[in-house]
């Protein structure tokens, strides 16, 4: 079971940076044609389209920041859930 959670909290980690790394592409001018920044668009857009609803204001987007709260929220739901499991 520690196996399983340290995989999560793994995935959770590796997703949370890829959408911090997203953030920060605009900002760095990153080619949106480019296969990498093409493929992490691909993969945090289901995640923050939804989120964009509520979340810009102004010019301002803050999906990102809002998706990382939600995910950490979730990852401690799911670590409470499997320590609940494991004992």
């Amino acid at each position: 079971m520690v196996l399983l959670t340290q995989v999560i909290n793994m995935l959770f980690s590796l997703y949370s940076l890829v959408i911090i790394a997203r953030a920060f592409l605009p900002l760095l001018g990153a080619n949106t044609f480019n296969p990498i920044v093409r493929f992490i668009y691909d993969i945090t857009e289901p995640v923050l389209a939804p989120l964009r609803r509520f979340t810009i204001v102004g010019m301002y987007d803050f999906s990102p920041l809002a998706a990382l709260i939600i995910l950490t929220i979730v990852q401690s739901v799911v670590n409470n859930l499997l320590l609940s499991i494991a004992r």
